[in-house]
């Protein structure tokens, strides 16, 4: 049975979709509230969400900071590396791990490779 909090999470959804507060309306949401399936999660995967939401928040100056690098000192080396996956990631976790190299300016992931690593295109400035 699902708790009362993602219960009324549920509902919530629901008249926030449907935008009827009608009788009709509360029976089919708790209807369809018990009816989806359960999600579980265990607290080592909240802790990893925190996380990488943590990195999200400092990775926006570090956006602005190398966008405005690549404008004054333009970046003429790349390299294709490959970076380890975390292991045990969901697949939310892992697409939000994508989003945050993606999101900076001078990385790209260019492929993810179901055995556990990313392909990162990067953009360096060159070596004198």
């Amino acid at each position: 049975m699902i708790g009362y909090l993602n219960l009324l999470l549920r509902l919530t959804i629901w008249f926030l979709l449907t935008a009827n507060l009608s009788l009709a309306n509360l029976i089919i949401g708790v209807c369809v509230a018990l009816l989806l399936p359960p999600r579980y999660s265990n607290p080592g995967a909240l802790r990893d969400w925190l996380g990488v939401f943590w990195k999200i928040l400092v990775a926006i100056p570090q956006a602005y900071l190398e966008a405005f690098e690549l404008i004054v000192r333009p970046h003429t080396q790349e390299d294709v590396t490959l970076k380890r996956v975390k292991p045990g990631r969901s697949p939310g976790l892992i697409f939000l791990d994508i989003f945050l190299i993606t999101f900076t300016p001078k990385t790209i992931v260019t492929r993810y490779h179901e055995a556990g690593w990313y392909e990162v295109h990067w953009v360096r400035r060159q070596r004198k």
